[in-house]
């Protein structure tokens, strides 16, 4: 049996898919297998993923459900303890998996492991994360506070890092009924019950590109994360409580964006960390105004310049 399985949920990403899977087959480490659900692509997405003959791939077809079922898909198909995620437009250096699989061995009482990671903002513009105001960039091992260094940059996504399969399944998988942030939900989910470690190699490239921003799905016909299952828990950690806050603030400007203002006080009402000035002005402003700046962000964010209105 291999060590640990990567998972690649695959929907029409013909222009990043082979990138992606050579990254994997170009691991230093190479105890593993890999599993991709094809989610009913449209595009040339699974005849790429076909030509790649190796022994450790895995290809599974449904028809499209989403990305919380491609992946639950995965993970009961995986026969392995650890589950590696990677999104097939994201991209792994080659010392990826060897230096999380270090990090497993270090500390073995984890909920997950995560690696540095760079995000691809635009072509040609890459940006380093930092949590150095929790830690410095060269600590390794167990983060102290995992929501307050997620409260700029998040600590974990759904491609750098590697979770033991148990505590997924303890946490019931990806939730199917949401259609947005199952990954969040399920990270968050762990970072309460268990210890979470980061090692000091940026080893995963995550790509944030907003070119068709505008053209994907609205919030209006989201369905997201149910926020009350944490009031519990946000009552005893401060951090949970900040870092649920900015995105419910997040979801209550998009709201706002969309001209759905009932949705965006509903948000509102249940934030009660310090909301920035610059966000409150935004709040303020009518629905087509916020289109046009949104618009702006965006191209500005194709040269390079990125900022957040949520700190």
């Amino acid at each position: 049996m291999p060590f640990l399985s990567v998972i690649i949920p695959l929907y029409n990403k013909e222009l990043y898919i082979q990138n992606t899977l050579t990254s994997v087959l170009n691991q230093t480490f190479t105890d593993f297998e890999i599993i991709i659900v094809n989610d009913g692509s449209t595009d040339n997405s699974l005849e790429i993923v076909s030509r790649f003959k190796d022994e450790r791939i895995i290809i599974i077809n449904q028809q499209n459900s989403g990305a919380s079922s491609t992946r639950n898909k995965a993970i009961q198909h995986a026969q392995t303890d650890y589950i590696a995620f990677l999104d097939a437009d994201d991209f792994w250096f080659p010392n990826h998996l060897e230096e999380l699989v270090k990090l497993i061995k270090a500390f073995s009482n984890c909920g997950m492991y995560c690696s540095r990671y760079q995000t691809v903002i635009a072509k040609n513009h890459t940006i380093n994360n930092s949590f150095s105001y929790s830690f410095p960039d060269s600590f390794s091992g167990i983060i102290p506070d995992f929501f307050k260094a997620s409260l700029v940059n998040r600590v974990a996504t759904s491609s750098s890092i590697i979770v033991p399969k148990h505590i997924i399944i303890e946490n019931d998988g990806f939730n199917t009924a949401i259609s947005s942030g199952q990954d969040l939900e399920l990270w968050t989910k762990i970072g309460i019950k268990h210890k979470v470690a980061i090692n000091n190699t940026i080893s995963a490239i995550y790509h944030f590109e907003t070119p068709n921003s505008l053209a994907k799905t609205a919030i209006t016909k989201k369905t997201l994360m149910d926020f009350t299952q944490f009031l519990t828990a946000e009552k005893e950690n401060k951090s949970l409580k900040e870092f649920l806050d900015i995105h419910r603030l997040e979801y209550a400007l998009q709201y706002r964006i969309a001209g759905d203002i009932e949705n965006s006080k509903n948000f509102l009402k249940n934030i009660t960390s310090n909301i920035p000035l610059k966000t409150k002005i935004l709040l303020s402003i009518p629905s087509f105004v916020l289109r046009l700046l949104l618009k702006t962000k965006h191209l500005l964010k194709k040269y390079g310049v990125d900022f957040t209105v949520y700190h």
